[in-house]
């Protein structure tokens, strides 16, 4: 089964997403700083880490992206129920 770690900042609107993909991107702030500073989600705390998880173990928009795009690049904004991610792979596996 395919495996994947990654890590990801979940905030409630679009223009926030995009606007700290852009700040990741020119290094104005990393990643894990902007996780513990914005993300919603409780692994913001340990800068977005989600940990090793299998596909089908998140929500579909997110496997999309996870185990079809391309590792150690911010993807982003996503669209869940939950709101707008930024997600980073770090890894994929068998």
């Amino acid at each position: 089964m395919a495996t994947a770690t990654a890590r990801h900042i979940l905030v409630e609107t679009e223009k926030l997403c995009n606007k700290l993909k852009k700040e990741i991107k020119s290094k104005e702030i990393t990643f894990e700083k902007a996780a513990k500073k914005f993300s919603k989600c409780p692994s913001g705390n340990k800068g977005g880490d989600l940990g090793r998880f299998a596909k089908g173990m998140m929500v579909p928009e997110f496997d999309k992206v996870i185990f079809k795009d391309e590792l150690h690049v911010v993807h982003g904004p996503v669209k869940t129920e939950f709101g707008f991610h930024l997600i980073e792979i770090t890894s994929r596996g068998k």
